[in-house]
This record gives structure tokens, C-alpha cells and sequence, in this order.
């Protein structure tokens, strides 16, 4: 039996949820009326997880939460409130509720939010007691993270980190800088889960029209007027499987509602219909940004974020992990051999240096795209700094080699048409890319060149 905390002033609705909590064979509930009795009652029992209503006298939900979290307590906690309270529970899960439920309550979804948060619980103990040193070596799933090449110990502790989450269906959001490697991880997540042998599909958030999105997403029905046919969104093609939508800070506010319904209820429905659909699809999402700084809060949905964020791995940029640079290009120089047939070697000791002294803001992509632009370049047997480009040198090359130089005024345009042809020269003459990397769209960037 599992043992659960009631915490609401309101003894009708503690009676209920005793009687039934009981009735359900899986809990053993405790109830407190008075909310000044919880501090005491936890600091002499421990609980699987607590149920907690927000709006009570005296002290309230939240001044609880924040109690328990800021003595490390970290039982896993549900909140209850009334359909007004929206923006308190959403409040609770940032200070690490793991979800709301608004009364009355659903006894289905109450048993599964429950369920759901006790493993939850289960799943950060775990974490918090992997020990200090950890080898890929020790990971039941090596082969899976084979493609996620790094020495890193912190790394390592991630991979960790991720076959504990692995076996369950819980949502994961993975957040990081662009190009540090957050698809691969994603694969990685579903190639260590059980649904290994069921699809893996990855979206752009941003690769379709935003009035287009909802149906490729969701699906659709054929339109009274016949223009559009009925068609499955990537959402029903992923079933059974593991859905990835990355950079999800790009959907627009309208999606995120919908996403978040699918998030807590399971369920959806296509465009131009009204036929509620369930599915049975685990969701990663990611983001290059912290959508918990306040320059998001009017284009992020709150409620959703912290949805997203119960479960949320964060990756390192290759900047704080600058050991995994060498791993990393001589991986990249081998696949360029076995592409192109060359027969380079290896690198000068000069050249690693250059590359362990640069920042890389575009992480393990631009790394890629170094090696393969040199390998291109070169024809001895050994890869050096003369294999690179003049504009990827003065690129990659620490600042401090041209301090000192004497600042020269130039006009705007001319800065802005020598910086668009250096990334496209970068970027092999590729215009989509180098549009990416300048943050601007096609258009923009051609009126530059």
C-alpha cells in the first residue's frame, strides 16, 4: 500500500477522497484538516505522495510547498484547486509540484496523476543516489549512447540520468544552446525504453506555416468543401512510439493550448473536426532557450512550461566541455574518410589547440562543419591549421591574438555584407544554413551579398 497525505480544509471533500483512495486498494491515506499540522505530521512520517489544496487559512498550499522544498523534502506533491486558482497551481509546479488538479476531481485522472507522481518521486531518489563516479561502461544501454561520443563526467552522469527516465512514459523536455547534440539524446531516450521497436519521429516546431502546423500536426479531416483531405498528423504516426518536437518555444500561443490538452489528457483532435482521439505517444520537446527567464512569459504559455519542466535535462554547451573536442573531431574525421576515401590520419597537435581554445556558440554542429571544410581543403595525410580556410582561422582563432589593433570606423552595410559572405564561405556556399546561423531569413540575407 501506498501512503498518501490529504491536506484541505474542507472535510467533505477529505471524506470523499478518503473513502475512495481506500475503496481503490492501492493507497493508505492520511488526512489534515488543519493545515498547521503538516509541518509536524512530516517531519514524524514519510509519504509516498501528498495531495494539497492550495486556498486554506492560516497556511496556505503554497507557504507548505515552499516549506518542504526549502528542507529538501522533495515528496512528490499534487496540488488541488478551484478553476480560479489556475495561476497559483501554476506557480506550485515552478516551486516543483508535479502537477494540479482542478475540483472536483476526475477519480481516473486523480489515480493516474498519482500513479504518475509517485514514480516520478521514485525516479529522482534513484537519480540522487547514482554514485559520484559513473563509466559508460556501467550503463545497461552503452551501444544506445555509442553515437554521443564524450569523456565528460558530467556528460556521463547525464547518460545516466537518462536510462533512469527511460522505462517510464513521462514526458521529458531537454533544453540546450544550438548544436549540442538534443535529437541525439532524444533517440537515445527512446532507443533505451521500451518502445525501442516502435517509431521515432522528429519535428521542427517552426518547419511549417503556423496556420498549417495544427494540421500536420494533429492531423485532419476532409473540409466541407473538399479542398483538404483527411490525412494523419506526425502526432498519429509516432503512436506507440516517441514523438520529438524541437524548438518548441516556436509554436504559436493557440498550439501550446492544444499541446498542453494532449500533455495532460492523452487525447486530441484533428483539424476540422470535433471527434476527441486518445493515443498512445511518448513526448520529448526541446529548446535552444530558458523559457524560464521573464522575456518568455508573454509568448510561452506558463502552464505548459512547467508541464514541460517536471522532467528536463539540461545539456552542457561543448565550451564547458572542451576534453570532448578531440573525441568529437576524430569521430567527425572519420566519417568524412569514409565518405570522401581520403586517407588523413589524424590532426597537429597546433590545430587540437586552436579548436580547444575557440568557444564554438554553434557546439557540436559547427564542429562538424569545421572538420568537414578541412578535410575538403586537404591533401597530405594530416589534418593542420593551413587546412583551414583564412575567414574559418580568423573565425576560430583566440581574440587576444589581434588585440591591440586600432579601431577603424566602417559603414554598417559593408560590416553586415563581409560578416553574411564569411558564414556563407563557413557554411561550404550553403544559403540555408548560413541563413539559420544568422538568425535571418533567405531573403534578408541575399540582399546582403
Amino acid at each position: 500500500m501506498k501512503k498518501i497525505l490529504i491536506v484541505d480544509d474542507d472535510t467533505a471533500v477529505t471524506n470523499y477522497l478518503m473513502v475512495f483512495l481506500v475503496q481503490s486498494g492501492i493507497f493508505e491515506p492520511a488526512v489534515i484538516n488543519d493545515s498547521r499540522e503538516v509541518e509536524d505530521k512530516l517531519a514524524s512520517e514519510s509519504f509516498d505522495v501528498i495531495l494539497l489544496d492550495m486556498d486554506m487559512p492560516v497556511v496556505n498550499g503554497m507557504d507548505i510547498l515552499n516549506k518542504m522544498r526549502g528542507k529538501g523534502d522533495e515528496t512528490p506533491v499534487v496540488v488541488l484547486t478551484g478553476v480560479s486558482d489556475v495561476n497559483l497551481a501554476v506557480k506550485s509546479m515552478k516551486l516543483g509540484a508535479f502537477d494540479y488538479l482542478t475540483k472536483p476531481v476526475d477519480e481516473d485522472k486523480l489515480l493516474e496523476v498519482l500513479d504518475d507522481a509517485m514514480a516520478h518521486g521514485v525516479l529522482n531518489r534513484e537519480i540522487d543516489d547514482l554514485p559520484p563516479e559513473l563509466s559508460k561502461q556501467d550503463l545497461a544501454h552503452e551501444a544506445v549512447f555509442e553515437q554521443c561520443t564524450t569523456q565528460d563526467p558530467g556528460m556521463i552522469r547525464l547518460f545516466h540520468q537518462i536510462e533512469k527516465l527511460a522505462p517510464s512514459d513521462l514526458g521529458i523536455f531537454i533544453w540546450g544552446e544550438s548544436g549540442t547534440g538534443k535529437e541525439a539524446l532524444a533517440r537515445a531516450i527512446h532507443n533505451s525504453s521500451t518502445r525501442s521497436d516502435k517509431p521515432f519521429l522528429a519535428v521542427e516546431a517552426d518547419s511549417q506555416d503556423p496556420d498549417r502546423f495544427p494540421g500536420f500536426f494533429f492531423g485532419q479531416d476532409r473540409d466541407w468543401s473538399g479542398s483538404r483531405e483527411e490525412a494523419a498528423g506526425v502526432l498519429e504516426q509516432a503512436d506507440g512510439g516517441t514523438l520529438f518536437l524541437n524548438n518548441i518555444d516556436a509554436l504559436p500561443l493557440p498550439m501550446q493550448v492544444r499541446l498542453k490538452r494532449f500533455i495532460q489528457k492523452d487525447e486530441y483532435y484533428r483539424e476540422n473536426s470535433t471527434k476527441i482521439r486518445k493515443i498512445d505517444v511518448r513526448l520529448i520537446v526541446s529548446s535552444t532557450h530558458d523559457l524560464t527567464q521573464p522575456e518568455y512569459k508573454d509568448t510561452f504559455s506558463r502552464d505548459l512550461l512547467y508541464h514541460l519542466m517536471v522532467n528536463s535535462i539540461q545539456i552542457p554547451p561543448l565550451r564547458e566541455r572542451s576534453g570532448d573536442i578531440p573525441l568529437l573531431a576524430e569521430q567527425f574525421l572519420s566519417e568524412e574518410r569514409d565518405k570522401t576515401g581520403k586517407t588523413i590520419i589524424g590532426f597537429s597537435d597546433e590545430f587540437l589547440e586552436l579548436l580547444q581554445s575557440y568557444s564554438f556558440p554553434a557546439n557540436i554542429q559547427e564542429l562538424r562543419t569545421i572538420i568537414q571544410l578541412a578535410v575538403a581543403n586537404e591533401e597530405s595525410d594530416r589534418i593542420t591549421v593551413d587546412s583551414l580556410s583564412a575567414t574559418i582561422r580568423e573565425r576560430i582563432t583566440p581574440t587576444a591574438a589581434v588585440e591591440g589593433l586600432p579601431f577603424m570606423p566602417r559603414k554598417l552595410e559593408e560590416v553586415i555584407r563581409e560578416h553574411v559572405a564569411k558564414t556563407l564561405e563557413f557554411f561550404g556556399g550553403d544559403h540555408e544554413k548560413a541563413a539559420e546561423e544568422l538568425g535571418i531569413s533567405l531573403d534578408e540575407m541575399e540582399r546582403h551579398i
